[in-house]
């Protein structure tokens, strides 16, 4: 098997995993429901007081709350993805099984990643946000054109998010356990994508700083994108360069680790 058919196969079976979990999904789907229109009213109070919060109009503000309920799951931000697997057979050592594979371990964990971000994507991201269309004033665009640069920021997106979290997941080789560092990366996940509020309302410095972080490419560019917010290519600049530098510091710290085995393997 060539190894685009590889990777293509591990992709459809990560899809196949997360779409046996029907009950699962569909407890996310009610629950991504409920909480988006829970932080829609609070939004549209916050946005009374503060008419152009962020440089977002109300029906705009709506907009990001209920793009943000599709990629919650989508792009893991609060974890839940292949990084769990990862830590534990790091943990037990079974990753010693994972290397002699005729795959690159990167390649093979990224690949079945994706096919979760689809399912997730799918399965419990696209009614929410349909919901959210058919119930609330959503400033959505009505050209093809806008809908395929939002969907180019969300490649883009799933890789960072994977980039962030495999780096995490490898920390357990010297750690041993990835509790605290799930938990760091659900926190920074959380506040830093801008799931609870857009980057554009943080002030002063705070804003200038999470807005260059790697997580300001998960939610807040795409929801720009989407929205005629920013120049779609500043935005890929900005979300391809952090995935080059997540995924380089991922393969530099994957080879460190990989030593480490041998050493500890004999």
């Amino acid at each position: 098997m060539g190894a685009g058919r590889l990777y293509a196969a591990v992709a459809a079976g990560g899809f196949r995993r997360y779409a046996t979990y029907r009950a699962a999904t569909l407890a996310g789907v009610f629950t991504n429901t409920v909480f988006g229109v829970v932080l829609v009213y609070t939004y549209l109070a916050l946005w009374d007081e503060r008419p152009r919060l962020g440089g977002y109009d109300q029906a705009q503000a709506v907009t990001y709350v209920w793009l943000g309920q599709c990629l919650y799951a989508t792009l893991a931000i609060q974890g839940g993805g292949f990084e769990k697997d990862l830590m534990e057979r790091i943990r037990t050592g079974d990753i010693a099984v994972d290397l002699y594979r005729p795959a690159d371990l990167q390649l093979w964990w990224l690949a079945s990643d994706f096919g979760r971000a689809m399912f997730q994507m799918l399965g419990r991201g696209v009614i929410p946000f349909a919901f959210g269309a058919l119930f609330f004033p959503m400033a959505l665009p009505t050209d093809a054109g806008s809908w395929a640069a939002l969907l180019v920021a969300l490649l883009l997106a799933v890789l960072v998010s994977f980039g962030i979290r495999y780096l995490a997941a490898l920390s357990t080789f010297w750690l041993l356990d990835g509790t605290g560092v799930n938990q760091a990366t659900m926190i920074l996940g959380i506040f830093c994508s801008g799931m609870v509020l857009p980057l554009n309302a943080f002030p002063g410095a705070l804003g200038e700083v999470v807005r260059a972080l790697p997580w300001a490419a998960q939610i807040q560019l795409p929801a720009d994108v989407l929205m005629g917010k920013t120049d779609p290519l500043h935005a890929y600049a900005f979300q391809a360069a952090w995935a080059v530098a997540l995924l380089a510091a991922g393969r530099l710290l994957q080879s460190a680790a990989t030593r480490r085995v041998v050493v500890q393997g004999g």
